[in-house]
């Protein structure tokens, strides 16, 4: 069984109902044993009656994030098939929960996702440059309407996780839908802008978005990435497409980890960006983010747009409220925070709450 640096809590996963393939051998694969799908050092045991189980022991506290398997290509899904998004699980005493498994994907036959981005949606590059880190990235865009038609410039909205924001053939388990959401809402409320999507790093992204070292994903990228963000990738934009440059009319988004970057760049770069939409926030992964907050006390006046869900794992909202909480406490800051009683840690969450985000950022244009 695997150990873990300051270990010191056990955890114990308890499969209590499996909608197929009940007799089968099962797994666990997550962040602690590389995703290794059939580890036979994670096989579940039986526990009584049908139920089966596996104890973690000497785990350090932290967050994991795991799903069960049967083997290669055969993980779990939905009762209908679709993917479903990493389980997760916050250790900070011992802990026993128990799961049903509502389905195995390899009893699904592959259904070809469908290509859903807006006319409004194009790819800059596929493979943007990303001097910072040296690594190459998909950059996608997305224009209002009227663009080729009206002289105008437009405010600019960075997001993460591009591959997520507009299109379901490229997304990981259902898109934002933003170009969408776009197309209707900026008609309403009069109040267009463009959208820069950078796509994630894929095994690179937990590092990527994370600006501080861990102990178990290793050294933080966060702080090159948002650089590149704020001064290779604004820049190239602003020179390429027609913008309104100024800070007051720059903002940066994104979900989980991305939600942490998204805050985190603008605390390395108040002058440049307005403010974040920080959804569903992982401020978990280090005590640091409580001293940065305190210590953030910009010239000018930021906004930051927090929400989290209720149903998602941990303590999600526990962490968001004493982030939200430190920041308010400074006169200098604007805040706004939404804890949505049903909401989850996935994108059909994050698709609902963006229109409210994006007329909360557009309310100062």
């Amino acid at each position: 069984m695997a150990s873990f640096a300051n270990a010191q809590y056990s955890a114990r996963f308890v499969v209590t109902d499996i909608a197929t393939r009940k007799n089968e051998d099962i797994y666990l694969s997550g962040n602690f044993n590389n995703w290794n799908p059939k580890d036979e050092n994670y096989k579940l045991k039986p526990f009584g009656g049908t139920r089966k189980s596996i104890v973690l022991k000497n785990l350090a506290a932290g967050t994991y994030v795991f799903k069960f398997s049967r083997g290669e290509n055969k993980l779990e899904c939905s009762s209908d098939g679709r993917e479903i998004a990493d389980r997760q699980l916050d250790v900070n005493s011992d802990i026993s929960n128990d799961y049903t498994i509502a389905g195995w994907k390899d009893d699904y036959p592959d259904r070809p996702k469908t290509y859903t981005a807006s006319p409004q949606v194009r790819i800059i590059d596929t493979a943007f440059f990303i001097p910072q880190l040296n690594r190459k990235r998909r950059i996608w865009i997305y224009l209002p309407k009227g663009y080729a038609n009206v002289g105008k410039a437009y405010p600019v909205l960075y997001m993460h996780d591009g591959q997520n924001l507009f299109n379901d053939k490229t997304s990981f388990t259902g898109e934002w839908g933003v170009d969408e959401c776009l197309d209707t809402l900026q008609s309403k409320i009069g109040k267009e802008c463009i959208v820069v999507g950078i796509d994630n790093a894929g095994d690179k992204r937990m590092t990527e978005y994370n600006p501080y070292d861990h102990f178990q994903y290793g050294k933080g990228d966060g702080k090159a990435y948002a650089a590149f963000v704020a001064t290779t990738l604004k820049p190239f934009i602003d020179a390429k497409y027609r913008t309104r440059k100024g800070r007051d009319y720059t903002f940066i988004a994104g979900s989980s980890m991305g939600a942490l970057i998204s805050w985190y760049t603008v605390q390395q770069y108040p002058d440049i960006f307005a403010g974040a939409g920080v959804l569903s926030p992982s401020f978990w992964i280090s005590p640091q983010i409580a001293v940065d907050a305190t210590l953030f006390n910009p010239d000018l006046i930021p906004k930051f747009y927090f929400y989290v869900g209720e149903k998602e794992s941990g303590n999600m909202v526990g962490d968001m409220q004493k982030i939200a909480g430190i920041l308010q406490k400074k006169s200098k800051i604007q805040i706004r925070t939404v804890v949505n009683p049903l909401g989850q840690h996935n994108e059909t969450y994050w698709r609902k709450e963006f229109p409210d985000f994006y007329r909360w950022m557009a309310s100062g244009w």
